[in-house]
């Protein structure tokens, strides 16, 4: 939206690495490797390059003003990688050595401004005590494995403090933090929930994968259609309706969950076969 939305307004950082990434999986998946979409892509580069360091609103488009969120530093480290991967991958011309350091530089910062190892967690940003479901995306885009401890601690975070009967908030709120702008209050999000499921299956816990997954399924209408959030109190669905950024972490998710099943499959199989 360009009217009525101050997010038209704002800089989001996350989204350069969400075009990245989406243009790695076009090729890995087979689509043209063309001149054209490369060089834009050389160009958001540039752009990353120039701006990584700076606030943002983040993917969630707060009000309170841009600050140093760590998913979006994330997903600058998703462009980065994304962009050394495209030329070795598929051969493709670029500074990939400048490239590479920017990829440790972000690494680098985001491990040791963005991580509480007090909490063993992810924050919200630098130097904060705030959550943010969020940062479910790290094992997901490939910065660290679901099972190193960072990762788990952070999915034990979330559990304890953004946990709503079995549905995920999108970060701290409460009366002291001015982050949002906005009062605190809201459904949970659909989106955050498939997040946590997928993180479930790539670390072996298939059963509360499995069970997450069919609780947000059963939330579809009539039609199979999912909302942005679900109010737990009220037992109703909220927010922009029909939203896809609820119906794209379902497909993923699904897609994560028979991945898991079929390696769990492997391995029985090959252990029969051992015996």
């Amino acid at each position: 939206m360009r009217i009525g939305n101050a997010a038209a307004e704002q800089f989001q950082l996350d989204v350069y690495g969400e075009v990245m990434d989406a243009l790695h999986q076009g090729r890995r998946a087979g689509l043209k490797a063309d001149d054209p979409a490369w060089g834009l892509q050389v160009k958001l580069m540039e752009f990353v390059e120039r701006h990584w360091r700076d606030p943002d609103e983040g993917i969630w488009e707060v009000r309170g003003g841009p600050k140093q969120f760590v998913h979006s530093k994330l997903m600058a480290w998703v462009a980065a990688d994304r962009a050394v991967k495209a030329t070795e991958e598929f051969d493709l011309d670029g500074p990939v050595q400048r490239w590479t350091e920017l990829r440790e530089a972000i690494r680098a910062e985001i491990l040791q401004h963005g991580y509480d190892p007090k909490r063993r967690t992810f924050t919200q940003y630098y130097g904060s005590e705030e959550l943010d479901a969020a940062m479910l995306m790290v094992p997901l885009v490939g910065f660290l494995p679901a099972t190193d401890e960072r990762v788990v601690g952070t999915v034990a975070a979330i559990e304890e403090h953004l946990m709503q009967d079995g549905f995920v908030q999108r970060y701290t709120q409460h009366e002291e933090t001015d982050v949002d702008g906005l009062p605190p209050g809201e459904g949970a999000f659909l989106a955050c929930t498939f997040w946590l499921a997928d993180n479930y299956a790539l670390m072996g816990r298939h059963e509360e994968a499995r069970e997450t997954f069919e609780r947000l399924l059963a939330l579809r209408n009539d039609v199979g259609l999912l909302p942005e959030e679900y109010d737990t109190q009220e037992k109703r669905l909220v927010g922009n309706f029909p939203q896809a950024f609820s119906h794209v972490p379902l497909i993923d998710t699904a897609r994560t969950l028979s991945s898991a099943l079929a390696a769990t499959e492997a391995r029985a199989a090959e252990g029969l076969a051992q015996g």
